[in-house]
């Protein structure tokens, strides 16, 4: 049985300091209508600078978008960025880390590119992401049938062009998406957690799809608390549920209300120059 958030809140705030993980599509904001829309919020963004300038909270966002998007939807100092599940990233100070060689992924997504153009040429409903590191086939608007059937064609389509297990295939709902095995969300909260320790710091998670649960149990691993942001009930590894972006900013500034306004003490100037 899922805790209720004020339970969850309550924990929170007996803690030191606490590092935010955040998802952002689906979890702090609605879905757009394709990834290429990309309309920065102005309150979400009040929200993240807020949270970013408190000295007891360090704030990840984690995306399956392309690091580009991500740094544009949130144009906030002193934040850890996640493109493409966490294989590139950006510091709180903006230097820009990728955690691959870019030209061991390419050519194999070059393969299987052309194949899924095929795929989808003529059809409605369908739109192919190319983030660089990964390929991703939406099918959001198109029949459920037909949807199903494509998905299907592009899933064999890329295990044929890609056997090796430097990749996986990500599922979805009226979803595909291939890209490299660390395109991942637990492995990147791993690494965070691991080259980049904070004493004292309790790990929350907020994420609403099948690629934050991977990250659900790494959290919890290291002690932390994982929040579904999901409009309905289903089985998940999270500690409670809000049910929509709306309800998880809400949370969030209630949590940061009762952290109280941040001190200017030493270690704030010090969280300010990381």
């Amino acid at each position: 049985m899922l805790c209720t958030p004020e339970t969850i809140g309550k924990q929170l705030l007996r803690a030191e300091r606490l590092w935010m993980f955040l998802d952002y599509d689906g979890t702090l904001a609605e879905f757009a209508p394709t990834p290429d829309h990309i309309h920065p919020d102005p309150k979400i963004i009040t929200l993240l600078t807020d949270l970013a300038h408190h000295p007891r909270i360090r704030i990840a966002v984690i995306s399956g978008r392309r690091l580009r998007h991500v740094r544009s939807l949130v144009p906030v100092p002193g934040v850890w960025l996640a493109g493409t599940y966490g294989v590139e990233l950006q510091t709180p100070d903006g230097q820009q880390i990728s955690r691959l060689e870019y030209d061991t992924i390419r050519p194999t997504l070059e393969t299987v590119k052309p194949r899924w153009e095929l795929l989808i040429a003529h059809r409605q409903g369908f739109f192919l992401e190319d983030k660089g590191w990964s390929l991703a086939l939406h099918a959001r608007f198109a029949g459920d049938e037909e949807a199903d059937t494509v998905l299907a064609q592009a899933r064999r389509t890329a295990a044929d062009g890609a056997q090796t297990d430097a990749f996986r295939i990500l599922g979805g709902h009226k979803f595909l998406e291939i890209g490299p095995a660390l395109a991942h969300k637990g492995h990147t909260v791993e690494y965070l957690l691991d080259r980049f320790r904070w004493p004292g710091a309790v790990a929350l998670y907020l994420g609403d799809d099948d690629k934050d649960e991977e990250a659900f149990a790494v959290i919890q691993a290291h002690g932390g608390i994982a929040v579904l942001v999901a409009k309905e009930a289903r089985e998940t590894a999270a500690d409670c549920r809000l049910d929509s972006p709306q309800a998880a900013c809400q949370w969030l500034t209630t949590l940061l209300r009762h952290y109280g306004p941040p001190e200017m003490t030493e270690e704030t100037g010090q969280r300010h120059r990381e």
